[in-house]
C-alpha cells in the first residue's frame, strides 16, 4: 500500500537554521541577525519550542553571535551525518551516478573530465563519501559549494584528514567557472520554496549541464515518525531536533516537485522510487532526476527493467 501523502500546512513551518542567518541577495555577503526578531518570526508561527531555543543561543547587542551560530551549526551538521549513512545516501546515489556517467561518456566525441557538483554541501558527506568509494571513475572532479564559509572550511579538514581527491568551494553553485555536468544534493530542496524552487531548477538547465540528482524527504506519513525517532535517538543538539522533525513536515509534494523540476527543460524531470530497500525509512529520502532526453533511454537501459521502472514522471 503506497504511503500517505500530506497535505501542505496552514501555519508556516520554520527551521531555526535557515533563520539564524541571513546572506545579502546579491552579494551573498553575511547580513547581521537579531535574536529577537528570529524568537519573534518563530512565535508568530506558533513554535514556542523553537523560540526558546533560538533565545537561548548567544548574542552581543541583541545581534546573534555569528561565530557561536557557525560552531552550532557545524555541530548539528556533524550530528546530520548519520541520518546520510544510516540511509546510505551516498551509495544510493552512485547507484544512479555510475550508470548515468556512463551514458554521458557514452555520448561524447572527447575524453574531457565530468564534474559533480554538490550543491550546498554542508560538511561534504556526499562528496567525501563518493571520493572514498571510487565508483565514479577517475575521470569525474567531485565538488561540494556551500554558502557558509564554516561548513566549507570543516569539509575541507575532514578530506584532508581523509587523503581524498574532491574540492570545497565557498560561494554559489551556479557560478563556478564551468557548469557541472551533474548537480547534487541531499537535504536541501525542502529549504527553497516557491519561485525560489523553480528558479533553482532553471538554473540546472545550461547547455553543459546533463542531469541533476537531488535527494529530498519524501511528503508522507513516515517521514515525520522517521525524523522523529531518528532525531531523538541520534542527535543531542536541540537545535537539530528541532529542525530535523520540522523538516520532514516540509517535504514538498510529488507533484509540486515535478512541476518544479519541470522548469530545468529541456531536462526531464523523474522522480525515483527507493523501493527493495532493507530499511522502510529510506523511502523517507527519495531523488528527483532531471536527464537530457537523448540520455534517459541509454540511462533506463544501464539501470535494468527493475531500475527503470522506478522511474516516474509527472501524471
Amino acid at each position: 500500500m503506497p504511503l500517505r501523502r500530506l497535505e501542505p500546512f496552514a501555519v508556516p513551518l520554520l527551521e531555526i537554521s535557515d533563520l539564524v542567518v541571513a546572506r545579502d541577495p546579491v552579494t551573498a555577503e553575511r547580513l547581521p541577525v537579531r535574536r529577537d526578531e528570529v524568537v519573534a518570526e518563530l512565535l508568530a508561527a506558533g513554535d514556542r519550542r523553537g523560540a526558546r531555543i533560538a533565545a537561548a543561543m548567544p548574542a552581543v547587542d541583541g545581534v546573534l553571535d555569528p561565530l557561536a551560530v557557525d560552531r552550532r551549526l557545524v555541530a548539528v551538521h556533524t550530528e546530520l551525518q548519520r541520518l546520510s549513512e544510516e540511509l546510505r545516501i551516498g551509495d544510493r546515489l552512485a547507484d544512479l551516478l555510475v550508470p548515468l556517467l556512463a551514458a554521458v561518456r557514452a555520448e561524447r566525441a572527447d575524453a574531457a573530465p565530468l564534474q559533480v557538483v554538490d550543491i550546498g554541501c554542508g560538511l561534504g558527506y556526499l562528496v567525501r563519501r563518493l571520493a572514498a568509494d571510487g565508483r565514479l571513475g577517475a575521470d569525474v572532479e567531485l565538488v561540494g559549494v556551500d554558502l557558509n564559509a564554516a561548513l566549507v572550511a570543516e569539509a575541507e579538514r575532514l578530506a584532508r584528514d581523509e587523503e581524498l581527491p574532491c574540492r570545497f568551494v565557498h560561494g554559489d553553485a551556479f557560478r563556478l567557472p564551468e557548469p557541472a555536468t551533474v548537480y547534487v544534493s541531499t537535504g536541501l530542496l525542502h529549504h527553497i520554496r516557491g519561485a525560489a524552487l523553480e528558479a533553482f531548477f532553471a538554473a540546472q538547465a545550461g547547455p553543459g549541464t546533463a542531469a541533476f540528482c537531488h535527494f529530498d524527504i519524501a511528503a508522507n506519513s513516515l517521514a515525520p515518525i522517521g525524523a522523529w525517532v531518528f532525531h531523538r535517538a541520534r542527535m543531542r543538539d536541540p537545535l537539530g531536533r528541532h529542525d530535523g522533525v520540522v523538516s520532514a513536515r516540509r517535504a514538498h509534494g510529488d507533484a509540486e516537485l515535478l512541476q518544479a523540476a519541470a522548469h530545468a527543460g529541456p531536462l526531464v524531470p523523474l522522480l525515483y522510487e527507493p523501493r527493495g530497500r532493507g530499511n522502510p525509512f529510506c523511502t523517507t529520502l527519495r531523488p528527483v532526476l532531471g536527464i537530457r532526453p537523448g540520455l534517459e533511454a541509454p540511462f533506463r537501459a544501464a539501470l535494468g527493467p527493475r531500475g527503470s521502472a522506478r522511474l516516474v514522471g509527472a501524471a
